[in-house]
């Protein structure tokens, strides 16, 4: 009976493996609104297409709400001469992560007494922080929207927030689930043979 047992008891492993594969429930899709409502932490861990295939969606809808009035909620208010507008849209192949000149003359403070910026580097970033991604998203899109301030731009990190990034009163607050979508589309999203 001993020299069988290992043979049945992993065969019953194969068959319990193989079964959990199978059975495992498929996850509900999500919008790019209800994946910025949810912790950074819940797209960190989505396959890079589920979150390009995000970005793709942000992209499209900032370009649609370009310049509308802000009553409404929109994925990128802006206030501009006193009225709260959507920024102007970007394509959806646009690296927000490239940003060697853009707003290199922005001066940026993450330092707000608010959501501390994490410092740790995240595979889901491209092997940046969200501090470090969400330097290179500030100054890539205050530099697309031409904003160019007086002073220096607060950056306040903006969790479960139902937009992607809002500059008001000289504070850009980003969601911090938008640098995990923007992170998905870049370098590291594309396969080798094409870089």
């Amino acid at each position: 009976m001993r020299r069988w047992l290992p043979g049945l008891l992993l065969s019953l492993v194969t068959v319990l493996t193989a079964c959990g594969e199978t059975g495992t429930p498929a996850r509900a899709t999500m919008s790019a609104r209800q994946a910025l409502t949810n912790p950074p932490e819940f797209l960190e861990f989505e396959s890079s297409s589920t979150r390009l295939e995000l970005f793709r969606e942000v992209a499209k809808q900032s370009v649609i709400e370009s310049g509308q009035a802000a009553q409404a909620l929109v994925l990128f208010p802006v206030s501009r001469q006193g009225e709260l507008l959507a920024a102007p849209g970007f394509d959806a192949k646009m690296d927000l992560f490239q940003a060697p000149d853009a707003g290199g003359n922005l001066a940026l403070v993450f330092e707000s007494g608010g959501e501390r910026w994490p410092e740790d580097r995240r595979e889901g970033l491209q092997g940046l922080s969200e501090r470090e991604a969400a330097e290179l998203v500030a100054r890539t899109l205050l530099a697309h929207w031409d904003i160019e301030p007086d002073g220096t731009v607060q950056v306040d990190r903006a969790s479960g927030a139902p937009y992607a990034v809002a500059y008001v009163d000289g504070i850009l607050r980003i969601n911090p689930a938008f640098l995990y979508l923007a992170a998905a589309y870049g370098p590291s999203s594309l396969p080798a043979s094409l870089q």
